[in-house]
C-alpha cells in the first residue's frame, strides 16, 4: 500500500474521531469511513475506523478505543502488532509485566505473543487510536452477530 494511501486513510480516521466533516469531504478516501462499526469489549469501547472490508485488502486494522477509569484490567495476547497512540488520558502500558506509562502524544506497541494490559491512571476516560498490522486482530477481538 502507497504511504499516501496510508497518510489518507489515517487523516479520515481522525476527522470520523474529531468529528471534522470539512476533513471527512477533502479526504480521499472519506468514502471509506461511512461503515464505522461500534461494540464494546467489557468496559472498552471500540469503534473500528479501518478494516478489510474499509480497506479493500488486509493490511491493516485501526480503531478508536475508550477506556474508562476504574476498570479492572486484564492481561491479553495478541495475534498481530499493535500500535496505540493517546489521544487523551493517562494509562499504565504494561507488557510483559514491565510498565511504561503514556500519556497524550506517546505511543505503545505489543508484538505477537507479547503480555499486555492497559491500566487507566488518570481520571477520565483514556482515548487511544489503534492500529493493527497486518489486518485479522478485529474478527478475533470483536463479538459475534447473532445467527
Amino acid at each position: 500500500m502507497s504511504r499516501l494511501r496510508v497518510l489518507a486513510l489515517a487523516s479520515c480516521a481522525w476527522a470520523a474521531i474529531s468529528g471534522d466533516v470539512r476533513a471527512q469531504a477533502a479526504a480521499p478516501y472519506a468514502r471509506a469511513m461511512s461503515g464505522v462499526r461500534e461494540f464494546r469489549l467489557g468496559l472498552t469501547a471500540v469503534k473500528v475506523l479501518i478494516d478489510s472490508a474499509t480497506l479493500g485488502g488486509p493490511e491493516l486494522e485501526m480503531a478508536h478505543l475508550t477506556f474508562p477509569p476504574g476498570g479492572t484490567p486484564r492481561s491479553h495476547g495478541h495475534g498481530r502488532v499493535e500500535v496505540l497512540y493517546v489521544l487523551s488520558g493517562e494509562m499504565d502500558h504494561v507488557v510483559n509485566g514491565v510498565s511504561h506509562p503514556l500519556k497524550p502524544g506517546m505511543a505503545g506497541v505489543v508484538r505477537p505473543g507479547d503480555q499486555v494490559m492497559h491500566r487507566v491512571t488518570s481520571s477520565d476516560s483514556v482515548r487511544v487510536l489503534v492500529i493493527w498490522a497486518p489486518g485479522g486482530e478485529l474478527a478475533r477481538i470483536a463479538p459475534r452477530p447473532p445467527e
